[in-house]
């Protein structure tokens, strides 16, 4: 190989460096984003399950508060939960939605990211429900 080869290949190289390093780190932050939608995700889930063993509304939302809080302690900033009562009766079922801002400044750069997750669990047909808060 030629010197005048060899320079040029170091150039293209120096060149591409930037590019490679740009996309590794887009890879890993979208790796970050799909874990953490999946954690948001399981949160919502354990949250429906917890409440839907419950007897009365009121238990259920601190059951499931607990549950997402501490699944999502750490990796989320303020988690929140919410039910939806509408079909909270015998045979019915408990809708959790929980949302947390995951915060993106492992990117390098600033501001949060608003994640969302929600899951559906039936209450048991012959299960005593209490309907009155």
């Amino acid at each position: 190989m030629k010197a005048a080869e060899r320079g040029s290949m170091a150039v293209e190289t120096v060149m591409l460096a930037p590019v490679f390093l740009l996309f590794l780190m887009f890879l890993a932050g979208a790796g970050v984003l799909v874990e953490s939608q999946g954690r948001v995700n399981g949160a919502a889930r354990d949250a429906a399950r917890a409440a839907s063993v419950q007897r009365s509304l009121e238990d259920a939302e601190g059951a499931a508060e607990t549950i997402a809080t501490g699944a999502l302690e750490g990796h989320c900033q303020t988690p929140s939960v919410s039910l939806d009562e509408s079909e909270w009766e015998q045979g019915g079922q408990v809708q959790a939605e929980v949302t947390c801002q995951l915060d993106l400044g492992f990117l390098g750069f600033g501001g949060t990211k608003e994640m969302t997750g929600t899951a559906v669990v039936p209450i048991e047909q012959f299960r005593r429900v209490d309907e009155a808060r």
